[in-house]
């Protein structure tokens, strides 16, 4: 394709899945904050449709068409909108297709968005591509009885909790330090009624965690994480776990921090990663322009730090804060959607976080220190 020529380390070719539901609403307010940030920066984002979800599925019979799946691999990287009920056909088959094995979902409080605990600041790193999620399922000739395939290998789950433990060491750098509690990594598992699956995925985190002496380890039945996640969330800070409970989890954390409208997320591999917020399709707000863009927003900001990264170009490093700033302060002016307590339409809270980047760049140094 024509871009590769113009790919720089500033220059991004970005596929784009505009979903369904409230999805395509989203993503037309995610390209004006995108757009905003490239007239801000020294940034260039070249945007590539790949259609994909139930009205793909709809148009043409395929939920991910051939073409998208291309199209996405050809990127540099890939910002996705909600789908509907397809989502098993698209994004889990992105997920193992490009082998993006890490989710990162974080949890933390924003200002002036109401939650019952004020220091909610926590990540979870959820293992994207085995457990029940590998969708191997039967049923047999009667219909009385279905089986589904737990899968867990031991390279798997070395890899996600190498990442756990990198996480939780950079969090501290990010935080500079000020943390009063030492970084910690919980491995969240139900091994004592699987110990040969679940098990497996323990005694894997337990012999990384050896390699990183200075990051807390402990283990953590998932029912008692879902437990301690209502009761004292304040207390974790990166929680490691298979494919299942790490979405159940997800949603709950996001839940206490203020809501899935807030809840953006990562998938990452070794040389690609998609963007998307954790939320789904919300059909039944859909066209009614009071999706909260937030958790799009914060999905663009941790794929401005994945490209900081990947490109080794701290320009993005300085947009994704600013993103970040932008966000907090809009919020705090009271430019909100219904679900968190305000009246503010999604295309108002796009532009106002556009607007309010332009602002704040202006305001900040022109570097920001490496992270």
């Amino acid at each position: 394709m024509r871009w590769f020529n113009l790919r720089s380390e500033s220059f991004v070719v970005l596929s784009c899945i505009e979903g369904d539901g409230i999805g395509p609403e989203l993503f037309e307010a995610a390209r004006v904050v995108l757009d905003s940030i490239s007239e801000t920066f020294d940034l260039n984002f070249h945007y590539v449709n790949a259609p994909a979800g139930d009205r793909e599925l709809k148009r043409n019979g395929k939920a991910l068409p051939k073409s998208s799946l291309e199209v996405i691999k050809e990127s540099d990287a890939c910002l996705k909108a909600p789908v509907g009920e397809t989502a098993k056909d698209t994004i889990l088959k992105i997920r193992q297709e490009l082998d993006l094995y890490a989710n990162i979902r974080p949890a933390k409080n924003l200002p002036f968005v109401e939650s019952k605990f004020p220091n909610v600041d926590l990540v979870i790193v959820r293992e994207n591509t085995e457990d029940l999620y590998v969708g191997r399922e039967s049923i047999d000739a009667s219909g009385q009885k279905a089986t589904a395939l737990k899968v867990v290998t031991k390279r798997a789950s070395l890899r996600i909790a190498k990442y756990a433990f990198e996480q939780a060491l950079s969090r501290q750098k990010e935080h500079n330090n000020e943390r009063k509690s030492d970084p910690s990594v919980i491995c969240v598992s139900k091994s004592n009624v699987l110990p040969k699956s679940d098990g497996l995925f323990v005694k894997s985190c337990e012999s990384v965690s050896k390699k990183y002496p200075s990051v807390h380890f402990s283990n953590m039945y998932v029912d008692s994480a879902a437990m301690n996640l209502v009761r004292n969330p304040e207390a974790f800070d990166v929680i490691v776990t298979s494919n299942m409970y790490g979405d159940v989890l997800s949603d709950e954390a996001s839940q206490i921090a203020g809501g899935l409208g807030l809840a953006p997320s990562a998938n990452i591999g070794e040389h690609f990663a998609l963007f998307e917020p954790v939320h789904g399709a919300a059909p039944d707000i859909a066209g009614k322009g009071i999706a909260n863009p937030i958790a799009m927003f914060l999905s663009i900001k941790m794929m401005l730090d994945w490209l900081a990264k990947t490109k080794g170009n701290s320009d993005f490093n300085r947009a994704s804060r600013i993103v970040e700033a932008a966000i907090h302060s809009v919020i705090a002016s009271g430019v909100k959607t219904p679900d968190i307590g305000g009246n503010a339409n999604t295309n108002r809270v796009a532009e106002a976080v556009s607007q309010e980047i332009r602002q704040v760049s202006k305001k900040c140094p022109l570097r920001f220190p490496e992270i």
